[in-house]
């Protein structure tokens, strides 16, 4: 069911972008309008609307309904206002007696055919069928509703109720076709077609297996684009429409795409894509469309609780008494061990306003460093890789720029799993004719997908991806594709020199390093060629690049090959890291890594010290904090002993969960904030509720450096937001913070963090959302980073040596395992599996190839153990040859599964990342769960017995 969220100008902008205007009448009235426009559209624009039911403006013109038809001086019949484009000197007309009657004959057959239900229909009031009945004069039928039809007991196929979060009722269908070109214009999956002829034409989805069966992927473009409702929320349908509508901000992906809730009361009925959302532009996945459910669960936690040791029971107090006893404990902590001895972990799942109180927190009451963040764990090299090469810890390009791309190469990321909207239109933009390269040791969607298929799948053995960029840039500089003229007034000669000379080395030939990656030389050559030679070439990384022992190196070896050729500094082009959670970027951003202070500033640096301690009255600690890791290690020493962690579940995400959970045990005070009694809350000795991105306010920083605004949706259901939480704890530890709204704390962040100087409520409100850099030098913001200089200055080429991984296969461990995300879960899952998205995913599995199964005899479906030398596990088996032979895959969403007790503290050397994605394992069959998996059980419900009753506490 459509929404009015925004007016409906029934037809796509001009494609031809900066077109000349076009004048024209309609209806007697001068108006202009772009060549390209659709006479439908510069109608709408001017304020004269057209009867419409096939056509929206999300859509491409279709002119099927023929309730659009108008009159055009000199021309025969009624053509379609859709389908028209405008012409200079045109003469319309949009009503007359003739046209009228016209539309009144084409509302009859429809509502003919059409159940007369509206006052108990969900859509009553918000039906495009009902308003146009209205707009056409309706007032009678005259075919009567005898006969065959689709909607009488006799005659209507049964509902479709499969799809957890919407119905479809083939009774109410007008046949206009807007469902199945959504999903193949804006989704890009092709599960919906128009099956039959004439009055046997109806939708279908799949091989007519109903929605939950067949390809769909529940974005929801459907039910978006359904003029009546046909195509329904089941939400809506149970709860009835909103009242009210708040724009925000979804809290998943990376992507960071523009919602507005519709509410009753403090009950959310649905969210709806935002048409004006900079980043979605309209489009949606399941996650956000649909899995927002989880902020109500009974499992949500809302009252703090406290307790001396973790086998103690939890004891429900108030915040004064939880504040106190946690500020008393982290200075009785300081007191005996030191002032080094506590730290803080800011969320990627929280605001900026919140991660920046976070760190403030650490620096300003701790009087430390010791301040990290999720990022540490997944795009820590990208910050490192990207500052080092360009001089911006950030990703280049807006999404929309793969629009201009006529070659992208994919590598170590599955955009339609883990970013789907970003690789929706990815996906449109392939169909549209650009190439496309996918790195990756396994065989993802975009490999082949319906319209899509990749020139080239490098399918490369996990470990080598130095190795890979590193031969693709020898073909670059050894075939003379570099772009000279580029690199001369771009980049730092010196470096470039140096890096030519060793890229030109003969270790670094696709021929050398075939044998290295498994892939042939021809096909690593002819994608270098295809790259290279684009016009505009764009490069996409994931985890995949970054979760490496050489994550560092390869996100620089990906800048050199970019530098090298050109493709940096305009539309289609770029380096664009995909950042997995909602506001990992702005996390990084705010300060929350130990070496550096908000805006990527060196807490070394004597100037940018001053700045902030004049601003927060105290003294700063000049010498860099602990990272997570160091902070692990530190605590099973037993000198760092007391911890903050706000929205991060480290016993679940983090590798070598055993150590971890060590480290976690051997703390004399955790504080955990977050909105469920996770993982990390069973080590913890106060818990302090969260609250979602429903119940606040402030911003996310997405992948794009797009700043957008959350806005509160309803009220917390603990009492307080996140950020003010935050605030009571420091002046618990006796660091005075008075801000009375998040947009106070955005101030104080615009005035001592250069790139957001240019950033308030204010202006946000006004434009939407804005790209960092956004100052005195952009004040519109930055879309496209380096246009004519890079933020360095000159940009450096690095020599990006390949340097094997220590994580080999033996005998013992002749598998490698990789590790990543599947679309309808999200990261933990903490909040995916409390929504029906378990429906698609509801354990994790391990993928693994048909002849490494058959050696095994492991079939589908088995249970299967498997082992590394970090510890062992056991999963259920999926074959698949998605794998290559000799590697084998999981997700991590769900806790009991141990994924993370197999995986290594191997890491990065740069950043200390974990090398999830290599891993040295066995697999063999195995029906017992694993002896960590019995003492997870064990302690699960060990700890549940602890806790007072769920709802409410």
């Amino acid at each position: 069911m459509s929404c009015r969220c925004h007016a409906d100008l029934g037809t796509p902008a001009s494609p031809a972008g900066d077109a000349a205007a076009v004048s024209l009448l309609i209806d007697g009235r001068p108006v202009c309008a772009p060549a390209g426009t659709s006479v439908m559209r510069a109608a709408a624009e001017a304020g004269i609307p057209i009867p419409k039911l096939c056509a929206t403006d999300t859509l491409d013109a279709f002119g099927a309904c023929r309730l659009c038809l108008v009159q055009i001086e000199g021309r025969r019949g009624y053509p379609a206002s859709c389908t028209t484009p405008v012409e200079a000197g045109m003469q319309v007309v949009t009503q007359s007696p003739r046209l009228a009657e016209l539309r009144r004959g084409v509302m009859e057959l429809y509502i003919s055919d059409h159940p007369l239900d509206c006052l108990t229909c969900a859509a009553n009031g918000n039906c495009e069928l009902q308003d146009m009945a209205g707009a056409v004069g309706l007032r009678e039928v005259r075919y009567g509703m005898a006969g065959d039809n689709h909607f009488d007991a006799a005659h209507a196929r049964p509902k479709d109720e499969s799809n957890p979060y919407f119905s479809f009722d083939p009774a109410k269908c007008i046949v206009c076709s807007r469902c199945v070109r959504a999903c193949e214009e804006v989704q890009g999956t092709f599960a919906l077609t128009i099956a039959g002829r004439g009055f046997d034409s109806r939708v279908v989805a799949g091989a007519d297996e109903g929605f939950l069966g067949s390809e769909c992927v529940s974005c929801g473009a459907c039910v978006a684009a359904c003029p009546t409702a046909t195509l329904a929320e089941k939400s809506l349908i149970a709860a009835g429409q909103g009242s009210r509508r708040v724009a925000t901000t979804c809290a998943y992906c990376g992507v960071g795409c523009g919602f507005v809730a519709e509410v009753q009361g403090q009950q959310v009925v649905r969210m709806l894509p935002d048409k004006t959302g900079g980043a979605n532009a309209g489009h949606a996945c399941v996650k956000g469309r649909f899995a927002w459910g989880y902020a109500t669960h009974p499992e949500r936690v809302t009252t703090p609780m406290i307790r001396e040791h973790i086998d103690a029971p939890w004891r429900k107090v108030s915040w004064d008494e939880a504040l106190a006893f946690a500020a008393g404990e982290f200075r009785r902590i300081q007191a005996k061990y030191g002032r080094l001895a506590v730290g803080g972990i800011t969320s990627s799942r929280c605001t900026n306003e919140e991660t920046y109180l976070v760190q403030k927190l650490v620096r300003t009451a701790f009087g430390n460093n010791n301040v990290d963040t999720c990022a540490r764990v997944c795009h820590s090299p990208t910050g490192y890789g990207l500052k080092q090469t360009l001089g911006e810890s950030a990703g280049t390009q807006d999404f929309e720029s793969v629009l201009a791309a006529d070659v992208v190469v994919v590598i170590g990321a599955n955009p339609t799993d883990g970013h789907p909207v970003f690789g929706a239109l990815l996906k449109r933009r392939i169909r549209e004719g650009a190439k496309l390269i996918v790195i990756d040791p396994r065989a993802i969607d975009l490999v082949r997908t319906p319209h899509v298929e990749a020139e080239f799948h490098l399918a490369l053995r996990p470990g080598t991806n130095v190795a890979m960029i590193n031969a693709l840039a020898h073909v670059v500089v050894s075939e003379g594709w570099v772009d000279d003229a580029f690199v001369a007034a771009r980049c730092e000669a010196e470096a470039f020199a140096a890096w030519r000379a060793f890229i030109l080395r003969p270790e670094n030939s696709p021929e050398a390093v075939a044998d290295i990656t498994g892939v042939p030389a021809d096909d690593i050559r002819a994608a270098a060629r295809l790259y290279a030679g684009a016009g505009n070439g764009a490069i996409y990384y994931g985890l995949g690049v970054t979760e490496h022992s050489q994550g560092s190196t390869m996100v620089m070896g990906i800048a050199n090959l970019a530098m090298a050729t050109g493709n940096i500094g305009r539309r289609g082009v770029g380096v664009n890291p995909l950042r997995g959670q909602n506001n990992v970027q702005g996390a990084c951003d705010m300060g929350s890594f130990p070496h550096e202070l908000p805006g990527y500033r060196p807490v070394g640096d004597a100037a940018v010290r001053e700045a902030f301690e004049a601003h927060w009255g105290v003294a700063l600690d000049p010498e860099p904090g602990l990272r997570i890791p160091n902070m692990f290690n530190a605590a099973i020493a037993g000198t760092y002993k007391g911890m903050y962690v706000q929205g991060e579940d480290m016993a679940q995400s983090d590798p070598n969960t055993q150590h971890v959970e060590a480290a976690l045990r051997a703390l004399e005070c955790l504080v955990v904030q977050d909105i469920f009694f996770n993982e990390t809350a069973k080590y913890a000795h106060v818990f302090l509720p969260g609250s979602s991105f429903l119940e606040k306010d402030g911003t996310f920083t997405n992948a794009e450096r797009r700043i957008s605004r959350v806005r509160k949706v309803m009220a917390p259901l603990a009492g307080m937001a996140d950020w003010e939480v935050t605030q009571a704890l420091a002046r618990a530890l006796g660091a005075p913070m008075d801000y009375r709204h998040p947009s106070e704390i955005m101030d104080e962040i615009a005035a001592l963090t250069p790139s957001f100087a240019g950033v308030s409520y204010a202006r946000l409100d006004e434009v939407g959302s804005l790209q960092w850099p956004c100052n005195e030098a952009a004040p519109e913001g930055t879309p496209i980073m380096h246009t004519t200089a890079f933020a360095r200055g000159l940009g450096r080429f690095v020599v990006t040596e390949y340097v094997p991984t220590t994580e080999k296969v033996t005998r013992r461990f002749p598998l490698i395992l990789t590790t990543g995300r599947i679309l309808s879960q999200y990261n933990v899952g903490a909040q995916t599996r409390r929504t029906a998205n378990t429906v698609w995913h509801s354990e994790d599995r391990l993928e693994i190839h048909p002849l490494d199964a058959a050696d095994r005899g492991i079939v589908d479906g088995d249970w299967v153990a498997v082992a590394s030398r970090a510890g062992e596990t056991r999963l259920r088996a999926r074959v698949s040859a998605r794998m290559q032979p000799g590697v084998v895959y999981t997700t991590f969403h769900f806790p009991g599964s141990g994924a993370n007790v197999v995986t290594t503290d191997n890491a990065d050397w740069a950043t200390s990342c974990p090398e999830y994605k290599v891993t040295a394992v066995e697999v063999t069959l195995g029906e017992q769960p694993s002896r960590w998996q019995a003492d997870f059980d064990r302690s699960e419900a060990g700890q549940r017995a602890l806790r007072p009753t769920e709802r409410g506490g």
